[in-house]
This record gives structure tokens, C-alpha cells and sequence, in this order.
């Protein structure tokens, strides 16, 4: 059997749309054949141009003047993909990751959007296969089921539910916890 590899991703953003808004976290854990091999957790500037929302500081709890002390949003880009090229053959279509996170598709439109503003015409498709593993649709038939019920789905009631640690709102700390969570749901079968 082949090895199969998961690339668990959060972000933080400026916003919530990935054409105005930028990102300002990016973490990563990449795991193979269920073993996390390697994480990262970049903190960088927004790409010049892009807005950013005080309500989005706010909640993730940075500062304007903090921002402008990261490492800029190219510098990040970079070190991401050398991570990425570190465990996936870009060019080989059959050696991808399943990506993987907590409504994963919102940081997956975020990192496109991302990959494309630097110049990488092919985006993350040369690392992933776009079959994506997320814990909140999982989450959703349990409650449609009646085998679950919480007051929300946001990632820190559901942790909290299933006893998994989070500091909710920074990326690290988020993907972390969506590995766990994911990790207990399969289990459960």
C-alpha cells in the first residue's frame, strides 16, 4: 500500500475574502502514513494591497504595528513551499496530499489565491489532490442524525465538546486541534 500523506492547513486572514483579504498565519502539519513528520507556523505582513478588517485583527489578536514587524507575505510564500517540496514531488500527480482542516476550504481558497498573488501559476495543486478531509461535514450528519448536538459548530465548542486543547484563532494551535479532532472522528468510525 502506498504511503499516503495529509496536509493539515489553517490560516489567518485580514478579512474573510480571499480577493481583497490577505494572509497574515499559515500553519501546516504534514503528516505520512499517520505520522506527523513536520509542522510549520509562519506569521508574515498582508501582501501590499490587500484590506485589512479591525473585527479580523481583533479576533485573532494582532496588532496593526505587529503586523508591519512580520516577515513579509513573499518571504512566508517561500518558506511554505520549500516545506511542501520537503514531502511532495510537485511533478509527479501521484504523489499529493490530502488537504486537510477544520472548513478547510475557506484557507484552501485563501492559499490558491495566495500561490497565484506570487507568481505560482499552478497553486497548491502540485502539492495536494484536493480531496479534502474535514471534520465539519462529519460533525453536521452527527447532529442531523440526533448524535450530536452543541450550540454551534465553530472549531473551539466543537474541541471543547470532545475534550481536544485549543487556543482558538491562532493557526498552530487550530490545526492542531482539526488533526485531533479528525484523528477522533475516524476513529469513531
Amino acid at each position: 500500500m502506498t504511503e499516503k500523506k495529509v496536509l493539515y492547513i489553517d490560516v489567518e486572514t485580514t478579512g474573510t475574502d480571499p480577493s481583497r483579504h490577505a494572509i497574515i498565519q499559515i500553519a501546516a502539519i504534514l503528516e505520512i502514513s499517520g505520522i506527523a513528520v513536520e509542522e510549520i507556523d509562519l506569521k508574515c505582513s498582508p501582501h501590499e494591497g490587500a484590506e485589512i478588517d479591525d473585527n479580523a485583527l481583533l479576533v485573532t489578536g494582532t496588532t496593526r504595528n505587529e503586523l508591519a514587524q512580520r516577515i513579509s507575505s513573499l518571504e512566508a510564500f517561500h518558506l511554505f513551499r520549500e516545506f511542501l517540496a520537503r514531502h511532495v514531488e510537485p511533478y509527479d500527480r501521484n504523489d499529493k496530499c490530502y488537504p486537510a482542516g477544520y472548513n478547510v476550504h475557506f484557507d484552501l481558497d485563501f492559499i490558491q489565491k495566495w500561490f497565484r498573488l506570487h507568481g505560482d501559476r499552478y497553486g497548491l495543486g502540485s502539492y495536494v489532490n484536493w480531496r479534502r478531509l474535514d471534520p465539519l461535514p462529519v460533525l453536521f450528519m452527527k447532529d442531523f442524525t440526533g448524535n450530536l448536538n452543541l450550540p454551534d459548530y465553530k472549531l473551539e465548542t466543537v474541541c471543547r465538546h470532545y475534550g481536544i486543547a485549543i487556543e482558538a484563532h491562532d493557526a498552530l494551535s487550530d490545526v492542531r486541534a482539526a488533526r485531533s479532532l479528525l484523528i477522533q472522528l475516524l476513529a469513531q468510525g
